[in-house]
């Protein structure tokens, strides 16, 4: 078992974006003239729309309106992205001009749409820096299944245990855990607690502070 790859959840690892998923879900409430539970974001945060709108806004069971209602929320971050800017979180450039020198290969598995991800390329100019990426689109089980992060680290030709994942959800850090990764948890939008009681490796508070050589630690005995 050897450090041979990255794999980058999106939101709230990549970039921050809490705030305009949070706003879109109200506006698309505001839409549909229906109400928000009060911890509706953080109970649904790294899970699928297909997933939220049915079992924690319990909206209805209806699958063609899931699916409808998804894809207009996602319509709506992608407008209020637009307006207001998709900030990348301080560190991640750093990190990513770092493994890119190393030739350690990086790739996305992430719970948000193909063309939130596109958006964000083109406005902060980071795409290249990925092998590819497994988005909601591309799976059929959703955090905490590791289907996505399987599937990321065969993009990558890296065998799970040799992949670290990067994770802010504690959907997604029993989902790499599951998936037999290292996880690494950055608490930008869950306490440590809640990161550690999840499995997670280990936990920073701080984006800035992952390095290789913090990756490459997770890998000693």
């Amino acid at each position: 078992m050897a450090f041979g790859g990255v794999i980058f959840d999106w939101d709230g690892v990549v970039i921050n974006s809490a705030s305009l998923h949070e706003k879109s879900w109200e506006l698309l409430a505001n839409e549909l003239g229906l109400d928000l539970p009060e911890d509706h974001f953080s109970l649904g945060f790294g899970k699928k729309n297909e997933v939220i709108i049915p079992e924690i806004l319990k909206w209805t069971q209806n699958k063609e309106q899931i699916l409808m209602w998804g894809k207009r929320k996602e319509e709506l971050y992608r407008e209020q992205g637009r307006t207001e800017g998709i900030p990348i979180l301080n560190g991640v450039r750093p990190l990513l001009l770092s493994l890119a020198t190393a030739r350690i290969p990086c790739v996305i598995g992430t719970s948000t749409e193909k063309g939130n991800l596109s958006l964000a390329f083109e406005q902060l100019k980071i795409g290249h820096f990925f092998s590819g990426s497994v988005c909601s689109e591309d799976v059929t089980h959703g955090k905490p299944d590791p289907e996505v992060f399987l599937k990321a680290a065969r993009i990558i030709n890296q065998p799970p245990e040799n992949c670290v994942v990067l994770e802010d959800s504690t959907h997604g850090i029993e989902a790499a855990i599951s998936g037999g990764m290292k996880a690494l948890g950055l608490s930008t939008t869950r306490t440590e607690t809640e990161l550690f009681l999840s499995g997670a490796n280990k936990v920073v508070t701080d984006p800035s502070i992952v390095n290789i050589s913090l990756l490459k630690s997770l890998f000693v005995n």
